[in-house]
């Protein structure tokens, strides 16, 4: 009989968080960030796991500021990077951008966290959304033959994208249409969701096609993986209610959503908890808990497995 723990991920943790801007052309004493970043950290003088959680297409890091800080919140360092502001079909400098802040991490990270707050540099998550997901896959499989210093233990994928449609990814191309061919080191959980390969109106293609999407890239996963998908939301449901400026409003324009961003955003947000504790703590009772649906789940799932 497994044997499920009390607390729900699902909620905000009992770790009190801050968020912290770290500029990449800072003229300070501290080692600058190859470049600028948000930092979701707990504010407790204890040891924590990282995760460097890389965004979606032309979006900003601090539209996933309330998904950062609930997993932080866990006791996590979450850190992520404003990767360009302007970006072609070619994700090639974001694979080297990415390898570069991971080597930064050792010589740089501890100077701009509190007092006390100490990364453990040894437990290291990847993850991604959308294009940011086609990139920590990118990385992570060494499609460019890019390493870096710091080993990863874990991969997420969060509704990660490969392009336009088959046959029209962007390079360098992820997916290889072979089942099982992605040759990882490291557990890895895919979440998908339901509306990503729904147009939101015929003007604009899905942001999620099929093809490309999520269920794509589990498929080219070996064990141990894991897969959720959200049933009724969407490609940008895991964001910020309050996404400002021209991409802020576009995130609600241009795919297809759900009702509202709270329950996908905590969905997302427990599940990558659940996950990171399951395989850079050792404690795989949350992920078991959601896989046997021993807890009050904020969504509805299409679709769950794992290998």
């Amino acid at each position: 009989m497994c044997s499920y723990p009390s607390t729900n991920v699902f909620y905000t943790g009992n770790y009190t968080t801050e968020l912290l801007r770290v500029e990449s052309e800072s003229h300070t004493l501290n080692i600058p960030p190859p470049k600028s970043l948000l930092i979701a950290t707990p504010l407790d003088a204890e040891e924590f796991p990282l995760l460097l959680f890389l965004h979606g297409y032309l979006l900003y890091n601090s539209f996933y500021s309330q998904l950062i800080q609930h997993i932080a919140s866990h006791g996590f360092i979450v850190i992520a990077p404003q990767l360009y502001t302007v970006a072609g079909a070619d994700t090639s400098d974001e694979i080297h951008s990415v390898a570069a802040i991971t080597n930064w991490l050792c010589e740089g990270l501890r100077k701009f966290l509190p007092p006390n707050v100490r990364p453990n540099f040894g437990k290291l998550a990847l993850a991604g959304h959308s294009r940011g997901g086609k990139t920590a896959f990118a990385l992570a499989l060494r499609r460019l033959n890019i390493t870096t210093n710091l080993k990863f233990s874990a991969l997420i994928g969060v509704d990660p994208v490969d392009g336009m449609d088959i046959g029209k990814q962007t390079p360098p191309p992820v997916l290889t249409y072979v089942p099982q061919s992605f040759d990882f080191d490291m557990a890895v959980m895919v979440i998908g969701s339901s509306l990503g390969e729904v147009k939101r109106n015929p003007l604009f293609p899905p942001c999620a096609p099929k093809g490309v999407n999520h269920e794509n890239f589990f498929n080219e996963c070996k064990k141990p993986a894991w897969y959720f998908v959200a049933k009724d939301y969407g490609h940008c449901d895991m964001l910020d209610d309050d996404t400002k400026g021209i991409r802020g409003k576009a995130t609600y324009c241009l795919c297809k959503n759900g009702e509202s961003r709270e329950p996908m955003r905590r969905f997302v947000g427990g599940v990558i908890v659940a996950f990171l504790k399951a395989y850079l703590h050792g404690d795989d009772g949350d992920l078991l808990a959601i896989r046997d649906r021993h807890v009050s789940l904020p969504v509805e799932i299409k679709c769950d497995f794992s290998v």
